[in-house]
């Protein structure tokens, strides 16, 4: 493996500024691989990789959840927990609008807008949680409670089995 020099993305500047323990995670990104790829590459188990979905209610309210990668998200129940009538995945081009990273490099940290973060409840449950770090092929290794200190995250129950 090379040992190309991992990117300074703004969630990785993010993550500096606030003064977060984490570490860098190259690997091969494989287009339309998922959470799947990253996992194999990484040597990891896929609960371990969470996926940052951008998502939307039905006034295109903007949302971020934070899912364990061999798992889907129930939106019926996500909207019924937040309240709302519907949330649906935004397309990739509002999503990268929303978040300011090209889909498959979208991070938690450091996103262009501000919005509300919901995070599966049983991810606090891990010793350690593989978050995309901004850019395809690139992952941020941390502690789930460090991921909670900086995110603030509604936690919720909204997890299916893929």
């Amino acid at each position: 493996m090379s040992r190309e020099k991992a990117p300074v993305t703004q969630a990785v500047r993010m993550l500096r500024s606030a003064g977060a323990e984490f570490s860098e995670h190259l690997y091969q990104y494989e287009d339309k691989g998922g959470t799947r790829v990253s996992a194999r590459e990484l040597g990891v188990d896929e609960h371990w990789v969470v996926k940052t979905l951008v998502m939307e209610d039905e006034r295109r309210n903007p949302m971020v959840v934070l899912m364990h990668g061999d798992r889907q998200v129930s939106t019926k129940e996500l909207a019924r927990t937040i309240g709302v009538k519907a949330v649906s995945p935004c397309s990739p081009e509002v999503a990268s609008r929303h978040s300011g990273y090209l889909v498959g490099g979208t991070s938690p940290f450091g996103m262009r807008k501000a919005m509300p973060v919901y995070m599966e409840e049983s991810i606090l449950d891990l010793p350690r949680i593989y978050l995309n770090g901004g850019k395809r092929g690139f992952l941020v290794g941390l502690d789930p409670a460090e991921a909670v200190r900086l995110l603030r995250p509604v936690l919720v129950t909204v997890g299916i089995e893929e």
